[in-house]
């Protein structure tokens, strides 16, 4: 068994030079052919590939011909390895789950640098979904919202979150669909969790250098090894990036993580510091489209987000662990997380009405929060047999105590007179005036929120082939509300005003759960069936009198099949899924509402090392989504929700062809599209598809790597998430040159 927190590492995918960081209701019956017939398809092809391998690798080996270690001659399963998300230590291939991991050599060759870079390689995922004001991570799930956690503790509040770099960061795992049988409270979309390199005994030293378009500079560092203490080694890493951003929205990210990791006698015990300075430009107007399609005449340069926004914060998280190998049969980890966030925003609402030639509804928030999360965890890890049944059971207590200061207050701003050649009214703070009122939820609140949990998960193994598994959770979960201004009009969910020296309180205390069996019909394929229950706690600065509602709740069905070929070089992963959520809290404008949702479709996930000089990867989506109920519009129920699209797909492929013994290139190229998205419950405004292809040349030696890249190679204008009357726009034609170099073997 495997512990979480040994962070168990993946295996080299494509190259051993990576950069310096090592290595339906409908359609039901539709669906389940289509994934038979995919695994099928995989298992048939898998002769003819074996022998083109074949080929391949006698071709290397022949007289006169060069080996390479830029040639990857190892077979690889990824449904082999465990990942922490989900807390047993089981392996992918027996767990009964849609479960992906994204390894850090595809996104460097991707020249990727950020979790939105990252996200691409896994189906279902889409950026931005309602309230994306481009200065933090919002991403969907199966068209449902998706929680961010590092190291297995989440980020806080959705909304107003975190951007998050590729600071240290090994790999990243996707938990689709509910968690909060192993996390507590979640959105049902999925559970997105961030895992950093451990420190080694082994020395090691690198860095990288990137340059590109828009005055984009990133620069990391890493160094690890032994301290000189037996058994205590280190790692700390470094990164500074600024960007002068597309349409002129510029950005910073200054990181400094040290972390110390010691093995003795049963124990590993690991402490580390997250210190992070990020500053953003918030952008929700975007730009303006009217059915789909930018203003003919206007240039996608064009603003209409006030000039001086700001999305600003600094962020100090401790994390320390140990987990102690009690038994052959036990082991038992204590974890904590602090997390200091201070965050300053000057961002416009994502409301605004064309009328005319004017954009209208214009409005500027100011807000200050100051937030504190404390969360401690205590997992035993037992592993036994009754009666022939193996039994790998995960229990635990949580202790979570968050608090959040915020101060909240809107400016109305004078409408834009001309949105074919707009000028923004609005030039400095100190002409506008700031107030706090009830349609744009302003005031000054101190909002607390205590959980407690208790839970349990059983992965057991019936037989070799039969898998099954059993998660309950029981949660407490306690939130007041104490207001220190007066705001005329404000209302609690229960209508009682809100006004200070009144504090309000809830208490609340949901069960969730999951179960899930796998089969392995051969060794190769592995049809899978689940369901699960999930609660999500209202809690954001955006509204935090919606802190006193009541938690969202999902129910998802999940059905699949995991294959492997290849010699477990190739592996596939489809599913598909109906997932129905009530009471969801929505902004409207500014104005909370809470509305039900729908989603059913299907998914698919490929990773093919074709040769051992050509690897594949590609997935691909199609769900359906629907609001069940909306009581702030009842005529938008039966709409699809806001920046939702029906289908997403991608693919990435790379070859390295070999010069010498230490040196090859490799070639690198892309192909991602997205359907379009609404913009309003109505569905009257929409942003269109799109479709931009992204390629890399890169020279790999022992020790460094440099590669040149062209993201969005036809300079196609697309929009990654859907504000009101505007939306994020995705960056033009870039180029980027990466250089980086490390020291170890």
């Amino acid at each position: 068994m495997s512990s979480p927190l040994h962070r168990p590492r993946a295996i080299p995918c494509a190259s051993s030079f990576t950069g310096p960081f090592g290595r339906g209701r409908k359609s039901g019956a539709r669906g389940l052919f289509v994934q038979v017939a995919a695994a099928a398809l995989l298992v048939s092809i898998s002769q003819g590939a074996q022998a083109a391998d074949a080929v391949a690798t006698a071709a290397d080996a022949a007289p006169g011909s060069t080996t390479s270690e830029v040639i990857v001659h190892s077979q690889r399963n990824e449904l082999n390895l465990p990942a922490s998300v989900d807390k047993t230590g089981t392996k992918l291939e027996d767990l009964p789950s849609s479960v992906q991991v994204i390894n850090r050599d595809v996104v460097d060759a991707q020249g990727g640098v950020s979790l939105n870079d990252a996200i691409r390689n896994a189906s279902g995922i889409s950026r931005g979904g309602q309230d994306g004001y481009g200065f933090y991570d919002r991403f969907l799930i199966r068209g449902l919202d998706a929680r961010i956690y590092d190291e297995g503790f989440d980020d806080g509040d959705q909304r107003n979150g975190i951007p998050h770099s590729l600071n240290g960061v090994e790999r990243v795992e996707i938990l689709k669909g509910p968690g909060s049988a192993l996390f507590g409270s979640g959105p049902p979309g999925g559970t997105i969790n961030i895992v950093h390199y451990a420190p080694s005994a082994t020395p090691d030293l690198g860095g990288t250098l990137q340059g590109g378009s828009f005055g984009t500079v990133s620069a990391n560092a890493y160094v690890t090894g032994p301290t000189g203490v037996e058994g205590l080694n280190f790692r700390v890493d470094g990164l500074a990036q600024h960007s002068d951003g597309f349409r002129g929205l510029k950005s910073n990210d200054d990181e400094f993580r040290p972390e110390l990791s010691w093995t003795g006698d049963r124990h590993v015990v690991t402490f580390s510091v997250d210190a992070r300075y990020l500053a953003g430009t918030p952008d929700p107007a975007g730009l303006i489209y009217v059915n789909g399609a930018p203003i003919k005449g206007v240039s996608r340069n064009t603003m209409y987000s006030t000039p001086f926004g700001y999305g600003d914060q600094s962020l100090l998280r401790l994390i320390g662990s140990d987990v102690w190998s009690l038994a052959p049969y036990l082991t038992i980890t204590n974890r904590f997380s602090y997390m200091h966030r201070d965050l300053s925003i000057l961002r416009n609402g994502d409301s605004g009405t064309v009328v005319g030639d004017e954009l209208t509804g214009r409005s500027l928030r100011k807000q200050h929060d100051q937030i504190d999360d404390f969360d401690y965890e205590l997992e035993p890890v037992w592993t036994f047999h009754t009666a022939g049944i193996g039994h790998t059971l995960l229990t635990g207590f949580e202790a979570q105590h968050q608090t959040l200061h915020t101060n909240r207050a809107t400016a109305t701003l004078p409408n834009i007179t001309n949105i074919l050649d707009p000028v923004i009214p609005e030039t400095s703070q100190g002409s506008l005036s700031f107030l706090r009122d009830a349609t744009h939820s302003g005031g000054i609140d101190d909002l607390y929120s205590t959980y407690f949990s208790l839970y349990a998960t059983d992965q057991l193994d019936l037989t070799d082939r039969w898998k099954l598994r059993v998660g309950v959770r029981k949660d407490f979960w306690d939130t007041e509300l104490d207001p220190t201004v007066f705001v005329a009009g404000r209302l609690a969910p229960n209508g009682q005003p809100i006004e200070p020296g009144s504090n309000m309180a809830r208490h609340d205390a949901p069960v969730s759960w999951n179960v899930g069996t796998l089969y392995k019909l051969t060794p190769n394929i592995s049809p899978f069936l689940g369901v699960s229950e999930s609660h999500l706690a209202v809690y954001s600065s955006e509204s935090t009198q919606t802190g006193l509602a009541a938690p969202e709740s999902a129910l998802q069905y999940e059905g699949g099949v995991k294959a492997t070929a290849f010699t477990g070089r190739a592996t596939l992963t489809v599913a598909g899924f109906d997932v129905k959520r009530d009471n969801v809290f929505t902004l409207v404008g500014d104005l909370p509402t809470f509305d039900n949702q729908a989603t059913w479709g299907g998914e698919a996930d490929l990773d093919i090392q074709a040769t051992p000089r050509w690897r594949v990867t590609a997935n691909v989506t199609a769900q359906h989504a629907v609001l069940t109920a909306e009581p702030s519009s009842p005529t938008s129920t039966g709409k699809i929700p806001i920046g939702v699209p029906e289908h997403l797909a991608n693919i990435w492929t790379s070859y390295t062809f070999p010069v010498r013994d230490e040196d090859g290139f490799r070639v690198s190229g892309g192909v991602d599209y997205r359907d379009r998205m609404f913009a309003n419950t109505l569905n009257t405004n929409r942003v269109p598809s799109y479709v931009i292809g992204d390629i890399e040349l890169a020279y790999l030696h022992r020790q460094w790597t440099a590669s040149v890249g062209i993201k969005n190679i036809a300079d196609t204008t697309y929009f990654v998430a859907t504000n009101g009357a505007g939306g994020l726009v995705g960056d033009g034609r870039s180029v980027f040159v990466s250089i980086s170099r490390r020291t170890g073997g």
